[in-house]
């Protein structure tokens, strides 16, 4: 009998996921840009449709870009966005008002206590940072990306010294340290189509919303298929595709580019033939892998 994620992840040891989390990350005009539709109900914001802006405004050209994929990262509700980091940036110790979670989509970042020593992320790598919790955050590569979600707006920036414990603590979770799972482990995933997933985060009281990454091998199509909500999908590396039911064309979904999918969605993901593609995937629910024909 196939067991569902959350039966799933209470039989696997807390050190095997890497981390079970209870998180929550935004300012400026932060409300997400145009979409286009297929007839299935699927909402897409190509990465190249993103629109930029400062992500603490109070410090001008010095604050990373951020973009919003989905929600407001200024007002009260959840939100997933953009933020890009110029080569050598560096903030000063500071704080946030909420939790937030991020996985690294290009280039390398640093998240940690002030004067720890350096914990270089790389695409495919999550962190939390908890709120009230003082920290800073780096980037050194010429280009540097990640995808940032929060579970309650507004997104703030504040000083250290309105730090605060709220009960949670931070986690860095470098992209080798990842535990996969295929079909020989859970039975909701098509043994036919190679995909794996690897559990992020689980907060049963947060009315089930949970994280994870799902990894399609190269040349492969998938169904993400949920009975009880829709799915919030970020392509984080590869060369995937949406094919949306009613749409002759597929849209290409480059790294950074989300693609909003209904429950029981017809709608399939593929990934180019040249290098597996990796897709962050929150669900408010359990949801299944099914295979399908690229």
């Amino acid at each position: 009998m196939a067991m569902s994620l959350t039966e799933t992840l209470r039989k696997i040891p807390f050190g095997a996921l890497g981390a079970l989390l209870f998180v929550s990350a935004g300012a400026g005009c932060a409300s997400a840009p145009d979409i286009s539709r297929g007839v299935s109900g699927a909402d897409i914001v190509p990465v190249s449709a993103v629109e930029w802006g400062p992500l603490n405004p109070a410090r001008g050209d010095a604050s990373p870009r951020a973009g919003t994929l989905w929600g407001d990262r200024t007002s009260a509700g959840e939100s997933g966005f953009l933020v890009q980091f110029k080569e050598g940036f560096s903030s000063p110790p500071h704080i946030h008002n909420v939790t937030y979670r991020g996985v690294v989509i290009e280039g390398v970042i640093h998240n940690d206590d002030p004067g720890a020593a350096d914990m270089w992320l790389p695409a495919g790598s999550f962190w939390t940072q908890p709120a009230g919790e003082a920290h800073v955050t780096s980037a050194v590569d010429a280009f540097n990306m990640a995808y940032v979600e929060i579970d309650d707006g507004p997104y703030l920036v504040k000083p250290t010294d309105e730090s605060f414990d709220s009960g949670e603590r931070p986690v860095n979770l470098d992209h080798t340290n990842l535990v996969w799972l295929d079909a020989s482990d859970i039975t909701w995933i098509d043994r036919d189509g190679g995909a794996k997933i690897s559990f992020l985060w689980n907060s049963p009281e947060n009315n089930g919303a949970q994280g994870a990454l799902v990894k399609l091998p190269a040349g492969q199509a998938a169904r993400l298929r949920s009975n009880q909500s829709d799915l919030r999908v970020v392509a984080i590396s590869g060369a995937p595709e949406v094919h949306l039911k009613g749409k002759a064309e597929s849209a290409p979904l480059a790294p950074g580019s989300y693609v909003g999918l209904e429950a029981n969605p017809s709608d399939n993901l593929a990934c180019g033939a040249d290098a597996d593609c990796l897709f962050y995937v929150r669900s408010e629910g359990e949801f299944e892998i099914v295979s399908a024909k690229s």
